[in-house]
């Protein structure tokens, strides 16, 4: 025998009695759409991801962290609903209302706010690139620190207009303009 043939035998002997002592790895469960999220956070969501939610009444819900990426919501009711973390990945949400709710720090990107009703939201630290905001109302609305295409900026900014209640911050001041 060779030592590295020794070598070899020791090695496949230790996997094996390695692989006999370490209990099996258990299978991650996603039934529940959740893959390595902390599913505490998550319990008690509904995911309304690829659902059909038009005209669906969401005033004033807890829906953080709640995922509606690719739904359609339009002429959805969201007032003074909190969305905070929420997932509205190419959503379509074009007339729906989202008065007063709380969208910070969600994921808007590519998706569909056309003639949206969005007076005096809080949409701090949102991701919306590649999203279309045209005839949306922003009246009070608070963008700070928002990730929007510059486009979007730009024709924001021109309807820019008051303070928002929850925050105290300008929308003109909140979008850079």
């Amino acid at each position: 025998m060779t030592p590295h043939s020794i070598v070899q035998g020791l090695l496949a002997w230790c996997l094996i009695v390695l692989a006999w002592m370490v209990p099996p790895a258990q299978a991650l469960d996603t039934s529940k759409g959740v893959g390595l999220q902390d599913r505490a956070l998550f319990q008690d969501k509904v995911d309304y991801t690829l659902t059909n939610q038009s005209n669906g009444d969401f005033h004033g819900q807890d829906l953080a962290n709640t995922s509606f990426a690719g739904a359609v919501a339009r002429g959805a009711d969201f007032r003074d609903a909190v969305l905070h973390g929420a997932i509205l990945t190419q959503g379509a949400f074009a007339e729906a209302d989202f008065r007063g709710a709380d969208l910070s720090d969600a994921l808007m990107d590519r998706a569909d706010f056309a003639n949206t009703d969005l007076r005096n939201a809080v949409l701090t630290g949102i991701i919306a690139s590649g999203s279309s905001f045209s005839n949306a109302q922003i009246e009070g609305a608070d963008f700070s620190d928002a990730l929007l295409d510059r486009d979007d900026q730009r024709r924001l900014c021109r309807e820019a207009d008051g303070i928002n209640p929850t925050t105290g911050i300008s929308t003109a001041d909140s979008l850079g303009c």
